[in-house]
């Protein structure tokens, strides 16, 4: 690989979901020796980069978000030489690597917040971590109403090493996950230890979770929060008391110099729920230098306003002199291609309550418009990250049963969100087998038999299949992207279309019928393009002719 530090701003990442991805040792939990093992699926896929979900000794209590050692690997997944070869592998095969950095919040049994618990109130040891006194005559009550984003309650009441109740300590999400001081220096230096110590092991970037969060403001008279989490809409003034606050600039500036010791410069994506503007600050050069730009997540199948979303991404991109970052699945949230088979009105968590039944998703149309939005991302200047299995056209596992689910928010809400399961089910290598070449010991969660359709053996080769067109756009967009601009063309009715640096052209006919196909030679269609026409819910790339 060459030395080029701008490699990341138009760069193609995957991202890998480590349990779900491959599993070596038949324990049912995919591990890093299994993703080693599949480094030349990722070669021949044509992706720029690799970022790896987190892969620490954890409880799994928020799907290895609960983190107990940062500079570890889980003994169910390897061993830190376990991970040397991997990024070897991957460089080896032209493919760099990203890592998970979860600086808000660690597992409640990380070896700090034992020691938290075990020293008394006012120590140093609980520094590192917010407890308050609970309020009430005994402090039988949490310090405030603050919600976490897991529900109901932020706060966890402790007990005592000699049993009697204790202080309260804050977590925005699980109560297995506290949330860490970042006031305290201690916090700050142990991270940059971190970041130095997964950077000297050739790691060539970090996602950074729920950037946003690490700062908050606990003076009292505490302040409402009437909403916390990674979707949601905060204040541009940086008044919320627990998110984006002005604060956390000055840990990604820290971060920074770190970053720009290395050669290339390490790089960083900022995991954050604040608005363009202000997102716009964690992409600066002398921060992270680039955040998710998350909109296309919720924005609906309309051609408007899909074009005001990108406008908008691309705006902020300029204001930042980062690049976009495009992404239309994560282990977060319900597959795409689910999500385009469904109106665009659907409440997804009552949907996967009724176990994808109601309504009855059109898996025809979710996989077109799938196929046709990847074309249309994979052709924008900027870099896009993918999700595992996307490149499969795998819609989400909404019939999981209660009795096998993990994600704590189901258990935190009582069964009211059946939560992100279904997008974390393993992907299928082969087409048969208890866990279609997953493993040999089945899966962690439960494949359904359909999956053999889409698995990748059943694909390889096949000129028609999801996995080819995103091999051969991939390989495509290597070849045409030049610059980091755009031109729209004038507005047609259902069609987002314009044209790129070198003069080919991206059109995507969100409607349901035909439109015009405009001259030029056809480099690539998301779909059968018969005659002179783009049929609906397809994309389709020309390279004009003079």
């Amino acid at each position: 690989m060459t030395p080029d530090p701008q490699w990341w701003r138009q760069a193609v990442v995957y991202q890998v979901y480590p349990r779900s991805f491959a599993d070596s040792d038949g324990n049912g939990i995919g591990d890093l020796r299994g993703i080693t093992s599949r480094v030349p699926y990722l070669r021949d896929l044509g992706i720029d980069a690799v970022w790896l979900s987190p892969f620490y000794p954890s409880a799994l209590a928020d799907g290895g978000y609960d983190v107990d050692d940062y500079r570890n690997v889980d003994p169910r997944l390897g061993t830190l030489a376990d991970f040397d070869e991997l990024v070897g592998a991957l460089h080896a095969a032209g493919i760099r690597i990203l890592v998970d950095i979860v600086a808000n919040h660690s597992s409640n049994a990380h070896e700090w917040f034992r020691a938290a618990l075990a020293a008394a109130p006012g120590a140093p040891e609980r520094n590192r971590y917010i407890f308050r006194d609970g309020r009430g005559a005994r402090g039988e009550l949490p310090p405030n109403d603050w919600p976490s984003h897991f529900g109901p309650s932020a706060w966890t009441r402790t007990t005592n090493p000699d049993g009697t109740p204790g202080q309260w300590y804050l977590h925005l999400f699980a109560p297995e996950q506290p949330d860490l001081n970042w006031d305290d220096p201690e916090v700050a230096a142990d991270f940059i230890t971190t970041l130095r110590f997964w950077a000297d092991r050739g790691v060539d970037g970090f996602r950074i979770d729920a950037a946003h969060l690490l700062k908050k403001d606990l003076s009292e008279p505490y302040r409402p929060v009437p909403t916390i989490g990674i979707v949601a809409d905060y204040p541009d003034d940086g008044s919320h008391p627990l998110a984006d606050r002005d604060e956390v600039h000055e840990i990604y500036r820290s971060w920074r110099r770190v970053f720009d010791e290395y050669t290339p410069p390490r790089v960083a994506v900022a995991e954050t729920a604040a608005g363009p503007v202000r997102r716009a600050r964690y992409a600066g050069a002398d921060e992270l230098g680039q955040a998710f730009d998350f909109d296309l997540l919720d924005t609906p199948w309309d051609a408007v306003a899909f074009r005001d979303t990108i406008s908008a991404c691309l705006d902020g991109a300029r204001i930042s002199g980062s690049s976009p970052t495009w992404t239309l699945s994560n282990h977060d949230i319900v597959r795409h291609a689910s999500r385009y088979a469904l109106q665009a009105d659907t409440d997804l968590n009552r949907w996967l309550l009724a176990n994808g039944t109601d309504p009855l998703p059109d898996l025809a149309q979710g996989l077109r418009r799938a196929r046709a939005a990847a074309m249309l991302l994979l052709a924008l200047p900027g870099s896009t990250y993918l999700y595992q299995g996307e490149e499969l056209g795998l819609p989400e596992v909404a019939d999981l049963p209660a009795e096998v689910l993990q994600d704590p928010q189901w258990f935190r809400d009582a069964g009211a969100r059946k939560g992100r399961d279904g997008c974390r089910v393993p992907i299928p290598w082969e087409p048969t087998g208890p866990s279609f070449g997953f493993g040999s010991g089945g899966a962690h969660l439960p494949m359904p038999a359909w999956f053999s359709d889409y698995s990748v053996e059943r694909q390889v080769g096949v000129p028609t299949s999801t996995l080819e067109l995103y091999r051969a756009a991939l390989r495509l967009r290597r070849e045409l992207h030049a610059g980091e601009s755009l031109t729209w063309d004038d507005g047609t009715e259902g069609v987002v279309s314009f044209v790129r640096d070198t003069g080919w052209r991206s059109i995507t006919n969100m409607g349901s019928g035909p439109i015009p196909l405009p001259a030029g030679r056809i480099l690539l269609a998301s779909g059968p393009v018969p005659g002179h026409e783009v049929p609906g819910e397809t994309t389709v790339w020309l390279q004009r002719t003079t």
